[in-house]
């Protein structure tokens, strides 16, 4: 039994290593989604932030934009969302032109 255990659990690792950049890319997507869609609800729509969590699970994207989280930082204006370990996204608004993501780090 024990040796079933040990053996599952090393196809496990070994698909989540087989998988681990296409995740982190759909993840780093669908944080990018959530953020604009975040910034937008929060300084456009001036609605509060658990609001706008309740709009992504709803969100279109495969499932992802509804499993991130959402957090805000009311000093620059700029709503960030991701999953710890896989990728996160902010958007910051301005009056001028809105919400915009931040660039992307490599």
């Amino acid at each position: 039994m024990r040796n079933l255990v040990v053996l599952a659990l090393l196809v496990g690792a070994g698909l989540l290593a087989w998988q681990w950049a296409d995740l982190r890319e759909r993840t780093r997507i669908g944080a990018a989604y959530a953020a604009r869609l975040g910034c937008v609800c929060r300084h456009v729509s001036q609605r509060d932030l658990k609001s706008c969590e309740a709009d992504l699970a709803v969100a279109p994207l495969g499932g992802i934009a509804g499993r991130v989280w959402l957090s805000e930082d009311t000093e620059t204006r700029s709503v960030s969302a991701g999953l710890p370990l896989l990728g996160y996204q902010s958007a910051r608004y301005d009056s001028r032109h809105g919400c915009r993501l931040e660039p992307w780090d490599e």
